[in-house]
C-alpha cells in the first residue's frame, strides 16, 4: 500500500512537471578556484583602470592653465604668447566688493566673460561682504589686491605700505582659501618698496590701459558704454579699468557685447604669465 502511494505521488510529480507547474532545475557544478581567482583579477583590473582614469581627470581639473599672455609694462597691455589670439582685452573691476560687485559678477558670468575683481579690505568689514567676495570667487572670477584703505602708497612709510598690502591679502586668503594673484595700487601709484613686496608675495603688479567711469561726463551708462567700446585707446591686449559703480554696473553688459561686436575676446586671468603657479 505504501509502495503504491509512493508510485502514485511520483507519477503525479512527473505529470505536473511535464505540464510546467513544477519548476525543475539542472544542478550545476561549483566554480573552480582558478575561475574565482580569474574573476577577482578581472574586477581588480577594472578598478585600477577606473582609478587611473579618475586620477587623470582630477589632474586635468587642478592643473594650472597654460600661459597665453604676457604683461607689457610699457603700456600695461597684454601680448599673446605663440599662437594665442591677439584681438583680446582684459576686464578688471576695482573697489570690490562695494555695492555692485556681485551684480557685475553675475552679468559677466551670464555673458561668459572672465575678469579680475580688485578688492579693498575696508569693504570686507562684515560677514555679508565676506560672503559676497566668496560668491564672486566661487563663480570663477580672479581676485586681486587693491590695498586695505585705497591709500596713495607714495604718501606712506614702508611699514604702512606693508600693512596696506598684507592686511587685505590675509583677509582675502581667510575668506576664499587662497592668496590674491594680482595687485593694483590705488591711483596707479607704486613705490619701489611696494613693487618689491608685491613680487615677493607672488602677485603680478599691473595698472591699466584706459578707463573712464570716474570722470563726471561718463557717470552715465550710455555715455560710458560708448566710450569704453569706441575710444581710440582700444587696441589689442588693452587692460580695461572699471569700478564698482552704479553706472558701470548698468553699462557692463553693453560694454562686453560692444567689444565682442568689434571682434574682441576676453582674456582669462588664469592664462596670464607670471601669476603664482606658472
Amino acid at each position: 500500500m505504501k509502495y503504491t502511494k509512493l508510485m502514485s505521488m511520483s507519477l503525479l510529480v512527473l505529470m505536473l512537471a511535464a505540464c510546467g507547474d513544477v519548476e525543475t532545475k539542472t544542478p550545476t557544478s561549483a566554480p573552480t578556484q582558478q575561475e574565482v581567482d580569474e574573476e577577482v583579477d578581472d574586477d581588480k583590473g577594472t578598478e585600477e583602470v577606473n582609478e587611473a582614469n579618475e586620477a587623470e581627470v582630477s589632474e586635468e581639473e587642478t592643473a594650472p592653465a597654460k600661459p597665453l599672455y604676457t604683461l607689457n609694462e610699457a603700456n600695461w597691455s597684454f601680448k599673446p604668447i605663440a599662437n594665442a589670439p591677439s584681438k583680446v582685452v582684459l576686464l578688471t573691476i576695482d573697489d570690490a566688493p562695494d555695492k555692485r560687485s556681485l551684480e557685475m559678477a553675475k552679468t559677466l558670468k551670464s555673458l561668459n566673460a572672465p575678469a579680475i575683481f580688485f578688492v579693498n579690505g575696508h569693504f570686507l568689514d562684515s560677514d555679508e561682504k565676506k560672503a559676497v567676495l566668496k560668491e564672486i570667487h566661487n563663480m570663477g572670477f580672479a581676485i586681486g589686491n587693491h590695498t586695505q584703505t585705497h591709500a596713495d602708497l607714495k604718501k606712506l612709510t614702508e611699514e604702512e605700505q606693508r600693512a596696506e598690502i598684507m592686511q587685505v591679502s590675509e583677509t582675502i586668503e581667510a575668506i576664499i582659501g587662497e592668496k590674491p594673484k594680482f595687485f593694483r595700487a590705488p591711483f596707479g601709484s607704486n613705490t619701489d618698496f611696494s613693487k618689491a613686496l608685491v613680487k615677493e608675495q607672488g602677485m603680478l603688479l599691473m595698472n591699466w590701459t584706459y578707463g573712464y567711469d570716474w570722470e563726471s561726463k561718463y557717470q552715465d551708462a550710455n555715455a560710458l558704454k560708448d566710450i569704453m567700446v569706441n575710444t581710440e585707446y582700444l587696441t589689442n591686449g588693452a587692460n580695461l579699468l572699471m569700478h564698482d559703480r552704479v553706472w558701470t554696473a548698468e553699462a557692463l553688459g553693453g560694454i562686453v557685447e560692444g567689444l565682442r561686436a568689434k571682434g574682441y575676446g576676453m582674456i582669462d586671468p588664469a592664462t596670464i604669465q607670471g601669476v603664482t603657479g606658472q
